[in-house]
Order: structure tokens, then sequence, then C-alpha cells
């Protein structure tokens, strides 16, 4: 009797790891994708020369002097602000969806730029962006 109860508890132990591991979600479609390129920024000084005077680049204050944010769709909620390495370049991680790629205006003053600009980023897959921002200086 006691063989027969140890088997019965053994197949229902089995039964409920089958049960639970096929109510498990191996979907991977929710992973993060990835939004990378460069912000370029000028003119710094009021002549452009070539090769370009190093006083001339952008540094990490220019960068940060035009602050360039991940928002929601509707632009509504800055989402994360984009920190760029030295030259200009960067790459975020995102969960996938619709973004809106917006320069912060208010802070500014810049002469232009291409944004906003809407991204859509996808589960596993790098979209790329290049960000013009003319700051005005003639």
């Amino acid at each position: 009797m006691k063989l027969k109860n140890i088997k019965r508890y053994t197949e229902l132990v089995f039964l409920s790891v089958i049960v639970f591991l096929s109510s498990c979600d191996y979907n991977t479609t929710n992973e993060n994708g990835f939004l990378e390129g460069t912000i370029s920024i000028g003119p710094i000084c009021p002549v452009e020369k070539y090769p370009p005077d190093p006083k001339c680049q952008p540094t990490a204050e220019t960068f940060k002097a035009y602050p360039v944010y991940v928002c929601t769709p509707d632009g509504s909620k800055k989402i994360m602000l984009i920190n760029p390495a030295i030259d200009g370049t960067f790459k975020v991680e995102l969960a996938p969806g619709l973004y809106l790629i917006v320069l912060d205006r208010q802070k500014t003053g810049a002469g232009g730029s291409n944004l906003p600009i809407e991204v859509l980023i996808k589960s596993l897959e790098t979209t790329p962006i290049a960000i013009n921002i003319d700051t005005g200086i003639r």
C-alpha cells in the first residue's frame, strides 16, 4: 500500500512540474532593443576651418548645453537623457515601442535641428539615428 502511495505522489509531483513549466512564458519578444547614433553640434566658432580648429570642436559641456531626450510618443514625458561620448556617438537600451527624440530648446536657443524624430525600437534590434544641431553661430 505504501509503494502505491509513493507512486501516486511521484506522479502528482511530475504532473505539477509539467503544468508549471508549460505555463512559463519563454517568449523573448519583450527583450529590449537599442537606439544608436551620433549627435553633431556646430558650428562652435563663427568661421569654420579645414582642418578644424581643436578649440572649435564640441566638448562634454557643449553636449550638456544641447540636451537631447528620449520621450513618450506624444512628447509629454521625458524617459531618458542621451549622454553621448566626446565624439558624439551614443547607444542606449530601450524597451520595444515608439519614441520621440527631442532637443530641449528651452535650455538651448539653438538655431535649428532635425529633431523631433520618431523612432521605433524593435526587440533585439539596433535602430540607427543621426542628430544634427545647428547652434546658430555665424
